[in-house]
């Protein structure tokens, strides 16, 4: 079945983009990976901090950054349970692959003088919370097993967020696919679907391009430094 098996990486807007790679380096022990010109955006900066080998984060500096203000409860919650403007990450949540682990994070984290509040157990993961570079909120979870469905979906709350019984059976058990082979076309353009938000002509055109000249255009396949 074709799914998403995981994530590459998330990437964090940022005015300072060292203060994010030094924090990351030092305050969490997260290798710094990569660092360039961001592809194809003039001015920007894009680093990747590695995590594992199928796992990284990403921090993306461009120049209007610094321009716009950090304000809580709308461009960042604040905490773990601070609201912030729909579509925004509320919180970033690393993992641990143990308990033991989890304190030992702690402990290196607040080694370096940062707060740390935890560990919380919430039953299906075991979490600290704490502060990062330009008011990011963080977590560190572990957790020893796969969420259990049947204990972790409560009915009450799948009323709350509008969900029926048959939709809850649907999100709970997706459609399988094994793809096409790449011979699905671009389906037309529908308002009412998520969409980036390019210059709408700009877009337009990117939509009826061919995927191959996409591809040809679009690609920055080497890298910055000649080894």
């Amino acid at each position: 079945m074709v799914k998403a098996t995981g994530i590459h990486h998330i990437a964090i807007m940022s005015a300072d983009v060292k203060s994010h790679i030094e924090f990351f380096s030092d305050v969490m022990g997260c290798k710094l990976s990569a660092l360039f010109d961001m592809h194809g955006v003039p001015g920007g900066l894009h680093a990747f901090m590695h995590l594992d080998d199928d796992c990284y984060f990403s921090i993306v500096q461009l120049p209007a950054a610094k321009d716009i203000p950090i304000e809580i409860g709308v461009t960042h919650a604040g905490t773990g349970a601070g609201p912030c403007a729909p579509g925004t990450m509320q919180h970033l949540a690393f993992k641990v692959d143990s308990p033991d682990q989890l304190i030992a994070i702690r402990d290196r984290i607040r080694k370096k003088g940062v707060n740390v509040i935890g560990p919380i157990d919430h039953g299906m993961c075991q979490s600290i919370y704490f502060g990062g570079p330009e008011n990011l909120t963080l977590e560190v979870a572990t957790s020893d097993q796969e969420i259990d469905q049947k204990a972790w979906i409560d009915p009450k709350v799948l009323e709350k967020a509008g969900i029926s019984a048959e939709e809850a059976e649907q999100y709970q058990n997706p459609d399988p696919y094994d793809g096409e082979g790449g011979a699905v076309k671009q389906p037309p353009y529908d308002p009412d679907k998520p969409h980036q938000t390019y210059p709408k002509e700009m877009y337009m055109q990117m939509l009826q391009a061919p995927d191959e000249v996409i591809w040809q255009t679009a690609s920055y396949s080497e890298p910055p430094v000649k080894v």
